[in-house]
């Protein structure tokens, strides 16, 4: 079978399983995950789901969310939009519901309603906080891409440079790296005015404005601006203000003269008070930024590694970790990298680790051992979900345990930083061996990598210690240990009978 093959298989396996095209109300996808808005969650055969070969795992969120994997995800996503499309286009239309009487109420509908119950509890309590950095994330997520196909060739080109090698070569791959990030305020403020229910053109057109040439004609503050100054912060306010002043506009401009006055009300509106306030105090808030994550490091490297190491799972879970992805890009446009994905990395080594430990742990439990075999291997590679949801996370103790390789793993890289020894990632998204190709420092790339793989290391045995020795009670082990056909001891816990555990895998 070709890969296009493959992927539209994929596409055609999973779509029924989700409810068909008339449960789907929006597709879109990021570095690992088909994120799909549905109707009705309790139509989803979520084990079925699972059980696909070319899925990892299953999240849900404001959006239910298929773990693909990287590149997987990039091509079996525009397979599934054209199965959507053309199944709606194919679907007879529905008929009007007859009048009087209906059916008993099944069981089965009982418990489909209960589903959407839960769910739309579930959405109700989604706090405005999360919903926020949920949309800030979906502002940044679709540039990773970019960001990480620029950063391979910076990385490549800097290899290139250090070893004076095709030197008529190496300044157009510098332009290559480099034009993304001299635009990338542009493409801010095109995704913010998207996400805000503005037009995106006129989003990006205001946020153009901070890396116009220019601007250092434009003084402010008693200074001269710089090309540049306030770098992505500036862009989302810059386009956030846009979208405010644009909505405003339409409230009170006649529909006949909109198509001139709304535009250039907001480009204006926006433009001056970007250029008169936002690019100053955004470029004081970048330089901020910079400057804690050097302070934070310098001062305190391995006690920050330890914590940032150690609770970025948590956070993942939270849905908190989206606050960091502006603090990455803006650390990345100031100094070429940011320090703390490496460190944060550190966290799926340590549950690579607590893993291999389960592994070991379970000789018994087949069901276990068998998605640790499948979702090990992305593991190392950065895509980390197959074996949070499927495994640690449902264990519990074990997620505990995998937490603490990550913190020791982390605290061996932000020591070398407090060393004086950065050690960065030119762009984010990947993590694991993938992170690799990314990486960059302050003192030659050979040393970067080799704290990065010695702070994996690091976080492996850290993760894998803890798991064997810590991450299950006696309880635990005899029942996820248990034969099949044997009975569960008397005084098992509940909380994590073999059965009840393979249900989550």
């Amino acid at each position: 079978m070709s890969e296009e093959n493959k992927h539209r298989a994929t596409a055609a396996a999973i779509l029924p399983l989700v409810g068909g095209a008339a449960n789907v109300t929006s597709v879109a996808h990021c570095m690992t995950r088909l994120r799909l808005g549905l109707r009705d969650r309790s139509l989803v055969q979520e084990e079925a789901l699972k059980a696909l070969p070319a899925v990892m795992g299953v999240v849900e969120d404001d959006t239910y969310q298929i773990v693909l994997g990287p590149g997987t995800v990039a091509r079996v996503t525009p397979e599934f939009e054209a199965l959507v499309e053309a199944e709606r286009a194919d679907a007879p239309e529905e008929p009007a519901a007859p009048a009087g009487g209906s059916d008993p109420v099944t069981a089965e509908e009982l418990a489909a309603q209960g589903a959407a119950l839960r769910a739309e509890r579930k959405a109700r309590n989604a706090t405005p906080f999360k919903l926020f950095l949920r949309r800030i994330a979906n502002i940044f997520v679709p540039l990773i891409p970019a960001l990480i196909g620029c950063g391979i060739i910076a990385g490549l080109n800097g290899l290139l440079v250090n070893l004076q090698w095709l030197p008529a070569v190496t300044p157009a791959l510098a332009a290559i790296a480099s034009g993304f990030m001299a635009l990338i305020a542009v493409f801010v403020g095109y995704n913010t005015a998207k996400e805000f229910g503005g037009t995106p053109i006129l989003g990006g057109a205001v946020a153009s404005i901070i890396v116009y040439a220019k601007v250092a004609d434009v003084e402010a503050f008693g200074q001269h601006l710089s090309p540049g100054q306030g770098g992505v912060l500036g862009a989302l306010a810059a386009a956030c203000l846009g979208v405010y002043v644009e909505k405003r506009c339409r409230r009170w401009v006649p529909e006949s003269v909109d198509v001139l006055v709304t535009p250039t009300v907001t480009v204006l509106v926006s433009g001056l008070a970007t250029l008169f306030g936002l690019m100053f105090l955004a470029g004081e808030v970048s330089s901020w930024i910079g400057d804690a994550a050097d302070w934070l490091l310098a001062h305190g490297g391995a006690g920050a590694g330890f914590l940032l190491g150690g609770l970025f799972l948590p956070l993942v879970m939270l849905g908190l970790h989206q606050a960091l992805i502006p603090i990455h890009t803006t650390l990345i446009e100031g100094a070429g990298f940011t320090v703390l994905l490496p460190i944060l990395a550190m966290a799926g080594a340590g549950q690579v680790g607590a893993a291999l430990a389960i592994y070991l742990r379970l000789p018994r439990n087949t069901s276990i051992r068998t998605t640790i075999r499948s979702a090990l291997w992305p593991g190392f590679l950065g895509v980390g979900e197959p074996l949070i949801y499927g495994v640690s996370l449902p264990l519990g103790r074990p997620f505990v345990t995998a937490c603490a390789g990550g913190a020791f793993g982390g605290a061996f890289v932000g020591l070398f930083n407090q060393l004086g020894t950065d050690v960065g990632s030119t762009a984010i998204g990947p993590s694991g061996w993938a992170l690799f190709p990314l990486l960059d420092g302050n003192h030659g790339l050979a040393q970067t990598i080799a704290i990065y793989a010695a702070g994996l290391i690091v976080g492996y045995v850290a993760g894998f210690v803890a798991t064997y020795w810590f991450g299950f009670t006696r309880t635990m082990l005899a029942e996820l240990n248990a034969a099949p056909d044997e009975p569960a001891p008397a005084s098992a816990a509940p909380l994590a009978t073999e059965d009840r555990v393979a249900e989550k895998v």
